[in-house]
């Protein structure tokens, strides 16, 4: 296992405002705390998963509060993990603009703020929905603050692909407040996820190689090369690809999921297959826009057929 170690005596930033922010200022500060992308991919990904374990629209009573549920979890998550990352945040030219490296939040506020949201997640879904997704809930935020903040994305090369366990947890948490229960079908919801997300994010990671070698991150673009990340890059999103075919049998859905699974698939492996043959960052961007977009068609596909087979 590649390891290397980050930079923990670097000088953490001061909190030095001349003067008092306004509340909208502040209001979008602590909204960029709880990582807004991260709670897109909850959205994209959870009420997709909903509608199949209920067979039809569950109602928007059971879909708001489990979707509220998965915020408070996602953003305590992303909250404390900015406060962890705050050292490394603060040298990266991608991150040093973030609320607390640039001296706009207090790092302890920030920490008060992430935890208070992730652990009332738990209560909140066990209260509103049930017992299953509130575990799944809290055990995102803690995998996603503890083994992967304070730990893999420091140490090792397989951060991207070991911390993917928390981001792939979202689709399951929307079986699970429907069906109180995990089934074959949540964990390959789950697993199409997973397997989604390390050719996504190595899309991106080869565009931020050099910030991510100045802070000491051992992503492998840093640890393994370029061209050895385009080439993981190929073989996950061929995983990702035969995943999603294996769901559709599992779950019996009809021609319409199959057609938009193969049809996006095939541009899936073809965006990582032109991102493997290119030089530098040629096919990068694209590689990352269209994973995105791949993700958003595949789950809507899910929906469209479960309906219409209904």
């Amino acid at each position: 296992m590649a390891t290397m170690d980050a930079p923990h005596n670097a000088a953490l930033p001061t909190s030095g405002q001349t003067s008092a922010p306004s509340l909208g200022r502040l209001l979008r500060d602590y909204f960029i705390l709880t990582k807004p992308s991260i709670i897109l991919l909850l959205l994209i990904t959870t009420v997709p998963a909903m509608v199949l374990a209920d067979e039809g629209w569950p109602g928007w009573g059971p879909v708001l509060a489990t979707l509220f549920g998965g915020i408070l979890s996602a953003g305590g998550a992303g909250a404390v993990n900015m406060y962890i990352d705050r050292d490394i945040d603060g040298i990266m030219a991608r991150t040093r603009k973030r609320p607390i490296p640039s001296g706009r939040v207090p790092a302890r506020h920030a920490l008060i703020f992430g935890l208070t949201l992730g652990f009332a997640s738990g209560p909140w879904l066990w209260l509103t929905v049930n017992f299953a997704s509130a575990v799944l809930a809290v055990a995102a935020f803690l995998f996603y603050v503890g083994p992967y903040s304070l730990y893999l994305k420091r140490r090792t090369v397989h951060n991207t692909v070991i911390g993917g366990v928390a981001g792939a947890i979202p689709p399951l948490i929307g079986w699970a407040a429907v069906s109180n229960s995990i089934t074959l079908e949540g964990l390959l919801l789950f697993a199409i996820v997973f397997f989604w997300q390390p050719p996504h994010f190595w899309a991106l990671a080869i565009r931020l190689e050099k910030d991510y070698r100045s802070a000491g991150i051992p992503m492998m673009p840093v640890v393994l090369g370029l061209k050895e990340t385009r080439r993981q890059t190929v073989l996950y999103a061929v995983a990702t690809v035969m995943v999603t075919l294996i769901f559709g049998a599992v779950a019996a859905l009809g021609p319409l999921y199959f057609a938009v699974a193969i049809a996006s698939g095939l541009g899936f492996v073809g965006a990582s297959i032109v991102m493997y043959r290119g030089q530098g960052l040629e096919g990068t961007a694209p590689m990352f826009r269209y994973s995105t977009l791949y993700l958003a068609v595949l789950f809507l596909a899910m929906v469209a057929d479960s309906l219409i087979l209904e």
